[in-house]
Order: structure tokens, then sequence, then C-alpha cells
């Protein structure tokens, strides 16, 4: 089996797009993706949501040849660590090495279910499990010596780990494990800036290679030559970043004037039966200066200039791009759609940072 490397210290940035599963639509969709020259596609892993992301996954794997492919993200709240474990052993090997895991707290998926996010406990020692599974090791399982039978130590190359990271003490938790880190703050480069002086304070601290890290982000963009459109369909996003930015229980004190009071008011009036749609009472709250603060919106220089701010000057090398969809419902349209918003994106501004 060949194991694609990650790009973990390479000065080249790697673009990819969030796109949610969908039952018989995500493999035409990563074939897609790979045509249209981004290097990854991830899947939410959000139960209540969308599709199964692991089954949709190993579709995509197969109707794809160089895309890779993974989470965006699972948690540790929804499943056990021998079964994402199982399942990205699977996908590893289905893909022949192209496995990404995104891992987060698990906000919406354990919302959903009644149950908290993760502790930043629960995530280290999550993350420690999955890999030691995947290695074909044996994990202690509240006494309990566990190991996954039909993988044997050295058979499957390791899966990249890649921690989505809000808050000060998540990010400094992925400086620590992670193979990949993703700032998930929103586009703007001023908390993007925050984010990476963070991170590089704990790399100073832990004594790791800072080459061994791949730093990068999760970008709310939409690229249309229409700024009004692009508004508008960056909105649901937005919302996103200014929800994870003021969960419940996380601190606010580290933000800067023009997200904290959206992210304290969403701690109590945030929507989250109508989490990333359309339909989410909470965006009514959401301004356009707050969008146009948060995201990415405009047509493709515009959104060459703002990119190539996070990518030269700051540092990022990877970005995972989130974007709109102008179909609601029913999900695979929907879905489909978030891709159609990507296509001048990737004819304009891929181009420029692929060369």
């Amino acid at each position: 089996m060949s194991h694609l490397s990650s790009n973990k210290g390479s000065t080249v940035t790697d673009f990819g797009l969030i796109v949610e599963p969908s039952a018989t639509y995500t493999a035409p969709l990563a074939k897609r993706i790979e045509a249209m020259g981004f290097g990854y596609f991830l899947a939410p892993d959000t139960q209540n949501l969308c599709a199964d992301p692991y089954g949709q996954l190993n579709l995509a794997a197969v109707a794809t040849t160089t895309l890779r492919i993974g989470t965006g993200v699972t948690n540790p709240i929804t499943r056990d660590s021998a079964v994402t474990a199982g399942a990205l052993a699977t996908m590893q090997v289905e893909s022949g090495g192209r496995v990404i895991c995104g891992i987060g707290r698990g906000d919406s998926s354990a919302a959903h279910i009644g149950k908290k996010q993760a502790s930043g406990k629960q995530m280290e020692e999550y993350v420690h499990a999955i890999r030691t599974y995947i290695a074909g090791g044996v994990v202690d399982r509240n006494g309990t010596p566990s190991a996954i039978r039909w993988i044997k130590p050295g058979d499957i190359p390791p899966v990249i780990i890649d921690m989505a990271c809000t808050g000060p003490k998540t990010i400094q938790l992925a400086a620590d494990i992670a193979d990949r880190v993703s700032f998930a703050v929103g586009s703007n480069p001023e908390r993007i800036q925050w984010a990476m002086d963070v991170f590089n304070a704990r790399m100073a601290e832990n004594g790791r290679d800072r080459n061994s890290v791949s730093v990068g982000a999760y970008v709310n963009l939409v690229c249309d030559n229409d700024k009004a459109r692009a508004i508008s369909l960056a909105r649901t996003c937005a919302g996103l970043v200014a929800h994870f930015s003021g969960m419940e229980h996380s601190p606010t004190d580290h933000l800067p004037g023009e997200i904290k009071g959206y992210a304290n008011t969403l701690k109590s009036q945030y929507d989250m039966a109508h989490h990333g749609q359309e339909e989410g009472t909470h965006l009514q709250l959401i301004d356009e200066d707050f969008i146009q603060w948060i995201a990415i919106v405009g047509g493709p220089n515009e959104c060459i200039d703002k990119l190539g701010h996070l990518i030269n000057d700051i540092g990022l090398q990877h970005i995972s791009l989130l974007g709109g969809s102008p179909v609601a419902q029913p999900h695979g349209p929907r879905v489909t759609g978030a891709v159609d918003t990507m296509e001048l994106f990737a004819e304009k501004v891929l181009p420029v940072f692929n060369s």
C-alpha cells in the first residue's frame, strides 16, 4: 500500500473543501472536486444532520485517485475510539493511504443527542487510542486489553490527525498532539494571527519540531463577482463561526469586539435545531458588516488578495473551504449547490496558489 504523505512542513498551500456527505451524491461530487484541482475533501460526522460519512467516503475513495478524504470533523462523543479507528483503517486501506481524520469536540453532534461536547482530556485520550488501534497496538480500556483483531502492527500507514481548534486551550492541545492543526476562528486575519500566535507559543514550550505540524484554517469563503450574492451565501457559515467562538462554557474574554457580542449572544440564542441551515433563527442577528469581517466574500481578485495575506504573511499551510449553497433543500441538491459555488474559485483563484 502506498502512503500518500501529508504536506507537513511544506511551503505549498493545500486547499480542500468541506461538504456534507449525502447518499448517492458524495462519490460523484468527490470525483468532481478532484477534477477541480482541490487536494482534499472532508465530510462532517454529524449523525443527525447528514448522511454517515464513512460509507460515503469509502465510495468517494473508489471514485477518485489522488484526492485525500476524511472527516471534517468527527468527535469523541458519538463514536467509540475502537469504532472510529476501525472505520478509518478500513478507509485507509480502501483509499491507498489517503485518509485525514479531522476531529473536534463534537458541538452539534453531541447536542443533538443530549450530551456535552468532549473535554480536552477526552480529546487527548481519544486521539491516542485511535493511533494505537490503527498501529495494531493494544489499548487499555478500563482494565481490558483492547486491539482490533484484523490490524497487525505495521500493516496500515498512520492516519493524519487534524484537530479543529477554536479556543486557546484546544489550540494548545492540538500543538501538543496533532499532525495537522486547523483553526476554526473564521477568516479574519486578526483572528487567524491570534490563533497562530497561541500555536507558536505552545510549540516553543513543548519542544516539537515546528515543521512536523501543518497549520491551517477553516476559511469561510464565497467567490462570486456579485458581492451581495456572495454575502448572502456566506451568512450561514458566519453564524457557525460566531457560535463556535461562543460555545457553552467557553471563554470569550480573548475575542475582539467585532465577534465578542455575537459569541456571547449566541451562547443562549443559537438555534441548534437548525445548525448549519439557512432556517436558523440566529441568522437574523448576523449583519452584513460582520459577514464581511469574518468571511472572504467577493470576486476572484479579492479572494486572491485576502488568501495571499493569510498564506504569505501569517503562514497558513492548508485551507479548508466552507462556502454556501443557493439551494436550501433537499440535501443532495444542497450539497451539489455548495460545490457549484466553488467553480469560479477553482477556475480563477486555485491555479494562482497551485502553480
